[in-house]
């Protein structure tokens, strides 16, 4: 098998009504966290397969990119599928663990992308 191209594409999850609903989560913070979480996708993208710290698995083909933001933390769930990064959910966390509802719409954007690209 050939190695996977560098670096991975990046691209982000889009709804039925043409929101990208992590580049809408991106916008919405502060430079300085976005340019952390971006480095942290950038490394994703150079060095995939990546273990944690950086990168966990939820199972299923769900990943996690966990991005320190000062005393925040934030979570970028997305999928590998044909070379590429699919970033799927994204927020800051507020508990120890993820919330369920946050994982659950991550894995129902997972389903609903595969779904359509097939």
């Amino acid at each position: 098998m050939p190695a996977a191209p560098r670096p991975l594409a990046t691209r982000f999850f889009a709804t039925e009504s043409g929101n990208e609903p992590v580049r809408e989560w991106l916008k919405s913070l502060p430079v300085e966290d976005r340019k952390q979480i971006g480095s942290d996708i950038l490394a994703v993208q150079w060095t995939w397969p990546v273990g944690k710290p950086l990168v966990d698995s939820l199972g299923g083909g769900l990943w996690e990119i966990r991005s320190s933001l000062g005393n925040r933390i934030a979570r970028t769930f997305f999928l590998i599928e044909k070379q590429e990064i699919i970033l799927l959910h994204g927020f800051l966390k507020k508990s120890r663990t993820a919330p369920k509802h946050d994982i659950d719409l991550a894995r129902k954007r997972r389903t609903q992308y595969l779904k359509d690209t097939t």
